[in-house]
């Protein structure tokens, strides 16, 4: 059963890029976590084990600004975006914290411009860096937030850039030139995270804020939208409980396109190609929910979010309110902030402060636990039959993708990592708060 459903994902996977469920070729990286969504590459056969910073570069780039978007790729180029702000006047603080708008370690601006930045995959050589906007009087954000966090996607020539509430830019992947904007305005509370996802010729957008909560889906060559379904009502009357920064994750099951999108207090299934509710199943009064769900034996495996994350396995085969049918497990310790990898009927995933879980996939068993040091944003990334896990210290732990988790090495790059890394050919792209590298096998 366990190598029917990896050879279903795979299956699943090639079918979704030829016909445009991904962004895409196969060796392609044309969305957050890879053409699956799942973190995993479909074609690296080789990739490094040993980072040596001042020998394995192909190339790097210095990225202005601050950003936690992931690079994507698709047609000899890399899109991320980046922010950078103007710091707020003592007398924006002053204002802003009189009015209860600035807590304590949160950041606030004075200005914030959003920028789109293109390098070539080749050469590493900065392409364009573009001026999309100014937003005055952003904001506050969350200090592990920043006000590029959603990763931009791609597809049919054209790439996404998406700021949250702040817009949703449309460029030509070739030119850079303009071809619409959008923006769909919510309060994040502390920045936006959710990243867009494109499914045929719709731009599925998340939009879980404190004061609104829905899915929406635009036309990919006009921006226009296409649909919105509110999400389903909470028991939480504070927004903050409400809001969620989770990206969807696109799979197929019974032939039919289902949109799994978890948030907080609900997991809900959607048709993306009419916004319609297939399925919901609440998992208890978790917020604030940002890791992407992942699929794996036949389920669907998701976090709960703040205040104590937990695994939860849903059988994504039903309709209507599932909780009391198709919950088939629940495990503790679940990461609030970075996804996981399923591999051959396992689950790898690493909590915030470090704790790394191999599940049995099936039951939630843990098969081995262990610790890695450091905190860990970013999510994990599986090539060639090693799992790279990199964290906010600069630390990239590689292991191999098995149930013992060996630890293979340790590389440190000298700077925060939390953007989730991605994969051209067999070498790997690691952004840290100040550049872009290109690593060699």
């Amino acid at each position: 059963m366990i190598r029917i459903c990896t050879i279903t994902i795979f299956v699943v996977a090639y079918a979704f890029c030829a016909s445009g469920h991904c962004q895409g070729k196969q060796d392609g990286w044309p969305q957050i976590r890879g053409p699956i969504g799942a973190g995993v590459s479909l074609v690296a056969d080789a990739t490094p084990t040993e980072i040596d910073l001042a020998c394995d570069i192909r190339w790097q780039v210095e990225i202005p600004g601050i950003g936690w978007s992931s690079p994507v790729h698709d047609n000899g180029r890399f899109w991320l975006t980046t922010s950078v702000s103007q710091p707020a006047t003592p007398e924006q603080i002053a204002q802003r914290t009189a009015a209860g708008k600035l807590k304590p370690n949160e950041i606030s601006a004075g200005s914030v411009e959003l920028r789109a930045i293109c390098v070539e995959l080749e050469t590493g050589e900065l392409k364009h860096n573009i001026l999309l906007t100014v937003v005055a009087e952003p904001d506050v954000i969350n200090p592990l937030n920043s006000y590029a966090s959603p990763t931009p996607a791609m597809a049919q020539g054209q790439v996404i850039c998406h700021f949250g509430t702040y817009g949703t830019w449309c460029l030509d992947a070739e030119t850079a030139e303009l071809v619409w904007q959008k923006q769909l305005v919510i309060q994040h509370g502390v920045g936006p995270g959710s990243s867009p996802v494109i499914v045929e010729n719709r731009v599925v957008l998340v939009c879980d804020g404190m004061d609104q909560q829905f899915i929406a889906a635009l036309d990919l060559q006009t921006g226009a939208e296409v649909w919105r379904t509110n999400r389903p009502p909470m028991r939480a009357t504070d927004g903050d409980f409400k809001k969620a920064f989770s990206t969807p994750l696109i799979v197929e099951i019974n032939q039919q396109l289902q949109a799994i999108v978890p948030g907080s207090q609900w997991l809900v299934a959607y048709d993306p190609a009419t916004g319609r509710e297939l399925w919901r199943a609440d998992h208890g009064d978790g917020f604030s929910v940002t890791p992407m769900a992942t699929y794996e034996s036949g389920l669907i495996i998701f976090a709960t979010g703040y205040m104590q994350p937990e695994f939860v396995a849903v059988d994504p085969t039903g309709s209507g309110d599932v909780t009391d049918t198709h919950i088939r497990w629940r495990a503790r310790n679940a990461p609030a902030m970075s996804s996981f990898v399923g591999h051959q009927g396992h689950l790898y995933a690493v909590a915030d402060q470090g704790i790394l879980f191999c599940l049995d996939a099936k039951t939630g068993a843990v098969v081995r636990r262990s610790r890695l040091s450091g905190n860990y944003s970013a999510s994990p990334l599986l090539a060639a039959g090693k799992l790279y896990f990199s964290n906010r210290e600069g630390l990239v732990s590689v292991l191999d993708c098995s149930p013992e988790l060996n630890l293979l090495n340790v590389s440190d790059f000298g700077s925060p990592l939390m953007a989730s890394p991605a994969v051209y050919k067999n070498d790997l792209i690691f952004r840290t708060d100040k550049k872009l590298y290109r690593i060699k096998k």
